[in-house]
C-alpha cells in the first residue's frame, strides 16, 4: 500500500486500470464520487440545522456540534485509521470505510438520542478520514506518475462539488422528506459507491507487501513532508477563517441582500470546483509554481476583502475569485505529501487531510474572536490574510529545497558520466 507502483491489474471486466497519456481510469471518478458524499455529509448539517434542532429538541448550538464532532473525527481518523489498516489492502480499506459510512448514516437516520447520534457522526468521520487518505494514494497509482496530481485533483474536485450540489440538495431533500430522509439518501448513495468500488477498484499490485508501523514512522522523517503539511494547515485555515463568517460580512458590512448570499456562496463553490481541476492539471508539471502562486494570489484577494468590505459588488467578485484560487492547491499539496512520504505514502496522505482540518479548527476560533476586536466584521478577513500569507514560507522553502536536490542530482549524474568516459 505504500509504494508508487502503477496499478495494472485487470478489474472484473477485464480492462486495465493504468491511465493512458490523456485519459484517467474510471476508478478515479468513482473515488471522486465517494469524496463528494464524504464532504456533503460533513457540511449538510449546516443546511438542515433548524430541522435537526427542532426534531431532537436541542439548541441550534448543540445541533451545530454535529459538524464540529465530524471535523474532529476527520483530524483523528485519517492518521489513526491509516495505521490500524496497514495490514489491509487499499481496496479492502476503501470497502470497510464505505460500509461504516453507510451504517453510520442509517444509525443517524433512525436515532433519537442526541449523544448516540453524536457518536455515530464521530465514527462515520473516522471512516471518512480513512477513505480520503487511501483514495488519494489509489488515484495516484491508478493514474501513473505523469497524471498523479491531476487524478488527485479530480478526487478533490468531488469534495469541492459537494459545496455546490451536495449541501443544497441535502437541504432540499430535507424539505421534501425530512432531515432524516437526507441521511437515508446519503446511506443509499454510499451503498452504490461501495458496489462500484468492489467491482472497479483493482487489487493491490502483485509485488505489494503491507508495511509495518515502524517503516511508516520512518517515512515521516522527511522534512519536505512536514513543509507540505504546514502549507496544508495555513492555506485551508486562512480561507476557512473568512468563509466561515462570509454571510454576515456580505450582509451587514457590504450591504448585500440576504437573497444574494446563496448565489455568492454558489459562486465560491463553482470557483473552488474549477480551481481544483485546474490546479490538479498544472500540478503534474509545475507543482511548486501552483503552491506558491495560489497563496500569493489568495493573500491579495483576502486583503481586497478587508479593504473593500463596504463595496457589495467588489465583495461578491472577491468571494468568487477566492473560491477559484483559495483551495485550488490542495490536491497538489496532497499529491506532494504522498510523494515525499515515500514508503509512508498513505500515512502522508492521511496527515495532509488532518492538517487541512487542524488549520480550520485553529483559525476559525481566532477569526471568531476577531469579530469582538476593534476590527469588527473585518476581523476574519484580517486573520485570514495573515494566515494565508504564512503559506508562502513553507511553499518557497520547499521549492528551493527541491531545486537544490535536483541540482545536486544533475551534478552527480554529470560527474558519473565524466568518470565513465574516463574509464573507457
Amino acid at each position: 500500500m505504500q509504494d508508487h507502483t502503477v496499478l495494472t491489474a485487470p478489474d472484473r471486466s477485464g480492462e486495465k486500470t493504468e491511465a493512458t497519456a490523456s485519459r484517467l481510469p474510471l476508478v478515479v471518478y468513482i473515488l471522486a464520487l465517494g469524496t463528494f458524499l464524504m464532504l456533503t455529509t460533513e457540511f449538510v448539517v449546516a443546511g438542515i440545522l433548524p430541522d435537526v434542532a427542532a426534531d431532537l429538541q436541542i439548541s441550534l448550538a448543540q445541533a451545530g456540534s454535529l459538524i464540529t464532532v465530524f471535523a474532529i473525527g476527520m483530524v483523528v481518523g485519517a492518521p489513526l485509521m491509516t495505521m490500524l489498516t496497514l495490514r489491509l489492502s487499499t481496496r479492502l480499506t476503501l470497502i470497510l470505510a464505505l460500509v461504516i459510512f453507510v451504517a453510520g448514516h442509517i444509525f443517524v437516520a433512525v436515532g433519537a438520542d442526541f449523544t448516540q447520534i453524536m457518536l455515530a457522526r464521530f465514527i462515520t468521520a473516522l471512516a471518512t478520514g480513512a477513505f480520503w487518505a487511501v483514495a488519494a494514494v489509489v488515484a495516484t497509482r491508478a493514474a501513473g506518475p505523469s497524471l498523479g496530481s491531476r487524478a488527485v485533483g479530480i478526487v478533490g474536485a468531488g469534495g469541492s462539488l459537494a459545496t455546490v450540489l451536495g449541501v443544497p440538495l441535502g437541504a432540499y431533500l430535507a424539505q421534501l422528506v425530512g432531515w432524516r430522509g437526507t441521511f437515508w439518501v446519503l446511506a443509499f448513495a454510499a451503498a452504490l459507491v461501495t458496489v462500484l468500488v468492489i467491482r472497479r477498484v483493482p487489487a493491490d499490485a502483485p509485488d505489494h507487501t503491507p508495511s509495518s508501523i515502524g517503516s511508516q514512522l520512518t517515512g515521516l522523517r522527511s522534512v519536505r513532508l512536514w513543509l507540505v503539511l504546514l502549507a496544508c494547515a495555513t492555506t485551508s485555515g486562512g480561507v476557512l477563517a473568512v468563509y466561515s463568517f462570509i454571510a454576515p460580512l456580505l450582509t451587514d458590512r457590504a450591504g448585500v441582500p440576504a437573497s444574494m448570499v446563496p448565489l455568492a456562496l454558489t459562486g465560491f463553490g463553482i470557483g473552488s470546483f474549477i480551481g481544483t481541476l485546474i490546479g490538479g492539471r498544472l500540478g503534474d508539471t509545475r507543482p511548486h509554481a501552483v503552491t506558491i502562486v495560489t497563496p500569493a494570489v489568495t493573500t491579495v484577494l483576502m486583503l481586497a476583502i478587508f479593504l473593500l468590505s463596504e463595496s457589495s459588488w467588489a465583495m461578491i467578485a472577491a468571494v468568487v475569485l477566492l473560491g477559484l484560487f483559495g483551495l485550488s492547491a490542495n490536491s497538489v499539496l496532497i499529491h506532494l505529501a504522498v510523494r515525499f512520504a515515500g514508503k509512508a505514502a498513505t500515512l502522508g496522505s492521511a496527515l495532509s487531510v488532518s492538517a487541512f482540518n487542524v488549520g480550520t479548527a485553529v483559525s476559525t476560533p481566532i477569526a471568531g474572536a476577531a469579530l469582538t476586536s476593534p476590527l469588527g466584521l473585518d476581523g476574519p478577513a484580517a486573520v485570514g490574510t495573515v494566515i494565508v500569507a504564512l503559506t508562502l514560507i513553507p511553499a518557497i522553502v520547499l521549492a528551493q529545497n527541491t531545486r537544490r536536490r535536483q541540482g545536486a542530482a544533475a551534478t552527480q549524474t554529470s560527474a558519473d558520466s565524466v568518470e565513465l568516459t574516463a574509464v573507457r
